[in-house]
Formats: C-alpha cells, sequence, structure tokens
C-alpha cells in the first residue's frame, strides 16, 4: 500500500512539472505569436505610410509641374459637368487630345501649352480655356495613370472635399487603361464624382488637414490622404487606398510557421529538462521524502539520519538533507522539553485559578454587604481582563457613622497587578479605619508605596467616606475615573473633583478633600476605566457619554441593576471584541436616617 501511495505521489511530481513546462510553453508561444503579428502589422503599416508618401510626393509633383495648376483645379471642379474628357486613351496616344492640341496652337502659335501661367490662361477665351483645361486634364490622367502602375497601388484619386468631411468631388481617378468608368463602386470614377465617405475615409481626410498626411484603416484596407491645395475654402486632397489583404494573410501564416517551429524547440527542450530534472532533483527529494516517513512512522532519529548521511550533493538538495537531520534532532529535543513545559504550565494553570480565587475572596463579595444598615445600600463586581487583575474595590465601616468606599486601578494586569492591588487594598483600608481623612489617607498611601516601588508601579484611587447620619460625603481622588452623582429624582452626572497624581509616581503628594451632601435617594457610581476604555472590533471607545446614557436609562434602579445597565451596555458596545482591561464597577445609594 505504502509503495503504491509513493509511486503515485512521485506521478503526481512529474505530472505536475510536465504541467508547468507546458504552461509555459503555451504561453510563450501566445506571447511570441501576438508580439510577432503586431510587430509585423506595425512593419506593414509603417512601410505602407511610407509608400504612400512616396506616391502622393509624385502626384504633387506632377500636379505642380504645371503653373497654372491652381486656375486648373478652380476650372475642373467647377467645369466638371462640361468637360469632354478621353479617360481611356494616353495623352501620346489620343487623336483627340492631339487634334485639340493642335486646334488651341493654331489658334495660338508659339504657346507651350504645359508652361502658360494662370495669368496667360485667364486671357483666353472661354472656349480656349476649356480646351486648355481638357488638354492638360488628358496629360495629368495620364502620368497619375503611370504613377499608380509604377507603385502598384490599388486606388489613386485627387478629390475636392470640406469640413465635416462626410462627401468628395473625384478631380481624376488612375485606372489601367481600358478599365471601366463610371459610378458604381468598382468603377473608376469620372470627374466631378460626388461620393458619401466613411469612417475611415472621414478620419483620413481629417488627420491630414492636421498633419498633412494620414492614414486610417478600414478591415483589410487603409486609406491615405495628403494635403494638396486649398481654394474658396474646399481643400484638395490626394487619396489612396491600398488592399492588405493578401499581404496580412502572407504575415499571418509566416507568423503561424515562426510561432510553431518556436513551440517544437521549446517542447523539445521542456523534455530534455524534465529528465534531467527526474535524475537530479525528484530521486534525490524522493530519498529525502522517504526518511521523513520513515521518521513520521517510528519517531526515531537515529535511522534517518543514517539514510540522509548517503545524499552527497553540495546543493540545495544536499543541505535539505542536512536540514532534516538536524531538525529531526531538534524535534526530538524540543518533544521532551514540550513535556516539560506542559507540566509546568499545568502546575502554572493551578497556581493561577487559586489565586484567582484568593483575589475574588479579598474583595467583598457578598450582598447585602450590611444587611442590617438601612440607611445606604452597596454593591460591586469585578471582572477582570486575565485569571488576576489589578483593580480592586472595598467598602467598609470606620465607625457606626462612618463608611468607607474605595476603587482603584493598578498599572498593569496579571500576578505584579494583582500583588500590587493587595498591597495598596490593605494600606488604603488600614489608614482609612484610624480615623484619617480621604486626602490624609492617600498622602499617607502613597508615601509607604513609593519608598519599595523600585518597578516604578502605580495605582489610581478614589477614596470617599460617607458621614451617614447627614449624608456628608467627603472623597479625594489620585488619577482617578470621575464618579458619577444622581441626587434624588435627578439624573447621573460626571462629579469633577480635583485630581492628584497617582498613587506611586512621587513621594511627598499632596491631595485634596472634596465635598457634597447626598440626599437621601441619592445614588454615586464609582468605576475604572475598564468601563469607559471597553472598545469595539471597529477600534472605538465606548466612552463615558454611553456610560452616564446607560446609568439614565433607568436612574432610580437599586444599585445591583445600575451595574448590570451599564455592563449590558458595554457587552451591547464591544460585542465580540476581546476584552482589554480589568473591568470593575461599585455604586451605592443613601437612603438616609429616619428621624
Amino acid at each position: 500500500m505504502e509503495q503504491k501511495e509513493q509511486k503515485k505521489i512521485k506521478r503526481s511530481v512529474i505530472l505536475r512539472i510536465a504541467i508547468l513546462f507546458l504552461i509555459s510553453i503555451l504561453v510563450t508561444g501566445t506571447m511570441t505569436y501576438f508580439t510577432e503579428m503586431s510587430f509585423y502589422s506595425d512593419q506593414v503599416r509603417s512601410q505602407t505610410e511610407s509608400h504612400a508618401a512616396d506616391v502622393a510626393n509624385e502626384v504633387r509633383s506632377a500636379v505642380k509641374e504645371i503653373p497654372a495648376y491652381e486656375w486648373l483645379i478652380r476650372y475642373w471642379y467647377d467645369h466638371a459637368s462640361e468637360l469632354d474628357v478621353e479617360y481611356d486613351a494616353l495623352f501620346e496616344e489620343s487623336a483627340k487630345t492631339a487634334e485639340k492640341t493642335k486646334e488651341f496652337l493654331t489658334r495660338h502659335p508659339g504657346a507651350d501649352l504645359k508652361y502658360l501661367t494662370a495669368g496667360k490662361v485667364r486671357l483666353l477665351s472661354e472656349e480656349d480655356q476649356k480646351l486648355y483645361a481638357e488638354i492638360q486634364y488628358s496629360w495629368l490622367l495620364t502620368r497619375v495613370n503611370e504613377i499608380k502602375e509604377a507603385y502598384h497601388v490599388s486606388y489613386l484619386f485627387t478629390v475636392v472635399s470640406e469640413e465635416p468631411f462626410e462627401q468628395q468631388v473625384f478631380l481624376f481617378t488612375a485606372a489601367k487603361p481600358g478599365a471601366v468608368r463610371g459610378t458604381a463602386a468598382d468603377e473608376a470614377y469620372p470627374v466631378g464624382h460626388t461620393v458619401t465617405v466613411g469612417e475611415s475615409q472621414s478620419e483620413g481626410m481629417r488627420g491630414a488637414m492636421q498633419t498633412s498626411s494620414h492614414l486610417a484603416s478600414a478591415g483589410d484596407y487603409v486609406d491615405y490622404y495628403a494635403w494638396l491645395h486649398r481654394f474658396d475654402g474646399h481643400q484638395v486632397l490626394i487619396g489612396l487606398t491600398y488592399d492588405l489583404s493578401s499581404l496580412e494573410s502572407n504575415v499571418m501564416a509566416e507568423t503561424q510557421t515562426g510561432t510553431l517551429l518556436a513551440v517544437i524547440n521549446q517542447l523539445a527542450l521542456a523534455i530534455l529538462c524534465m529528465g534531467l530534472l527526474i535524475i537530479f532533483l525528484v530521486v534525490p527529494l524522493k530519498k529525502v521524502q522517504n526518511s521523513i516517513r520513515k521518521y513520521k512512522v517510528t519517531k526515531e532519529s537515529a535511522p534517518v539520519i543514517n539514510d540522509l548521511a548517503g545524499i552527497k550533493s553540495r546543493d540545495e538538495i544536499g543541505r535539505l538533507a542536512v536540514d532534516v537531520s538536524e531538525m529531526v534532532q531538534e524535534i526530538d529535543a524540543h518533544m521532551e522539553h514540550i513535556q516539560t513545559i506542559t507540566a509546568e504550565k499545568e502546575r502554572i494553570g493551578t497556581e493561577l485559578a487559586l489565586a484567582t480565587r484568593i483575589q475574588a475572596a479579598m474583595l467583598p463579595n457578598r450582598f447585602p454587604a450590611f444587611p442590617d444598615r438601612q440607611e445606604f445600600d452597596i454593591y460591586a463586581v469585578m471582572d477582570p481582563a486575565k485569571e488576576v487583575g489589578g483593580d480592586f474595590y472595598d467598602f467598609f465601616l470606620i465607625d457606626d457613622d462612618h463608611l468607607g468606599l474605595t476603587i482603584a486601578d493598578v498599572s498593569g494586569k496579571g500576578i505584579p497587578a494583582a500583588l500590587f492591588m493587595a498591597i495598596s487594598k490593605v494600606l488604603v483600608k488600614n489608614y482609612a479605619m484610624v480615623g484619617h481623612s480621604p486626602a490624609e489617607t492617600l498622602e499617607a498611601v502613597n508615601h509607604q508605596i513609593t519608598k519599595g516601588n523600585r518597578e516604578e508601579m502605580f495605582v489610581t484611587v478614589w477614596l470617599g467616606i460617607l458621614e451617614i447620619s447627614t449624608g456628608r460625603f467627603v472623597t479625594a481622588n489620585a488619577g482617578h475615573e470621575y464618579p458619577a452623582v444622581c441626587q434624588p429624582d435627578g439624573r447621573f452626572e460626571l462629579f469633577k473633583d480635583k485630581h492628584g497624581l497617582v498613587i506611586g509616581a512621587m513621594d511627598g503628594i499632596k491631595y485634596k478633600n472634596e465635598e457634597l451632601v447626598l440626599k437621601p435617594g441619592a445614588k454615586v457610581f464609582v468605576y475604572t476605566d475598564g468601563v469607559p476604555e471597553a472598545t469595539n472590533a471597529e477600534n472605538e471607545l465606548f466612552g463615558a457619554d454611553r456610560m452616564l446614557e446607560a446609568l439614565n436609562g433607568d436612574p432610580q434602579a437599586a444599585p445591583e441593576a445600575l451595574l448590570k445597565n451599564v455592563r449590558t451596555a458595554v457587552d451591547g458596545f464591544v460585542l465580540e471584541a476581546e476584552q482589554f482591561d480589568d473591568l470593575t464597577m461599585l455604586a451605592i445609594e443613601y437612603r438616609g436616617t429616619e428621624k
């Protein structure tokens, strides 16, 4: 069974290598094909544009060789329907053109037809102007036909157009001798014929007006226009059309042949590389794999190390064999270490559970706390972020008429904070019990803690002493949160007493007593920063405003219900977010004494 599985894995590795090679060949072949197609297409376009520019220059030279060409262009355009033109005969062989030439020279002996200027032509009679225009048209058409044949152009013509270049009027169209002249799409157009052009031709004419020449594509054809002349807002342009279908077919065939040869060469190279990879890579890796499997089953490092020692390669595979050998030795050592750590962790867990119970027992946790005292009602909770925390609360009767309340928050968390909390709690209670005011108590506690505070920890403390018979409430604050106070039939508001420096930061600090009078029915709510700084998944703080909103949802509720309302609001705000800080709250309702 194991041999079959190993053979299956081996095939899988070889198959993956083959697939990778195949994908690489397909990708490179595709890239080669499209790259060559793009390159040759650009070459065809570039060569076509260069060729078209040469043809246009030849036509332009032929036209401008006639001194009166500007007059002739205007005349041909304005009198296209009146011209008697012989399209199919060469200038030198046309009997009609020879007769017209003889007639013109008879009327104007010594005139050089080819080099008459526009000024001299304008002095001629209308009949002679028409005769001159027809003779020159025949000569120029013959010249343009020769240029078309010499350059092997599909279509060569000169047109007149104007913005927005939706139509063009043909002046002359080059064609082979004997070509059909007419207005059908496959015929050579006569002078004066007007056609509506396509988008590529409009684009070509617009481009020619901007850059003097432009090449525009239209399927298998490309249209080229070059500017020649302007008169009365009309633009005269030389136009060429090339049929590139056969040329593009040849380019595609050559590209496909070249790509196929490249793919065949790559495939042969891939097969050779696969063979070498199997010999020099897959086989040694298989040895390493078998050694790992053996260790997985036996958990014995010695046989694995012996097997791997047979791989003598000095490359990455040899390094891998050495690494696996060292790894199995480290795993053996690590497993022994884990067993030791697990035992130690179990011991620490047991001690932490005991510490949690001890810390909970240090805080007053039986309610009602003073069942025989009807003048007040107290409730408090502490929920540490870890097994043990640094927050604490306390309440105690100093004498029959004075009740001490305190809440505090030690810097840090865990065991160190818990130890610091225990010391701070004892000191606060002890100094308050001997009759010190809240401020004096905090000063004494600060002095004691700073003397031996080598770890530079600190604790925020709020301490209040309530005179039960009168409701007089004296408090002092060492860097702690503001208490929230609600007088009878009122709403909870923060009592912003003066903050002193935290306990443990500096010796000799003085603290100030604050005083307020609680009327029967009044409530005081104190808390640690775990309440307003509770954070949700969006890293948003719960804040004092939400806390007051939760308290004022039912300000007349008993202390226990007040704390539950706040905790419910906090839980609804943070939802699944992790609790990062201890959360401690204490509330007291002053009921007063009956008279």
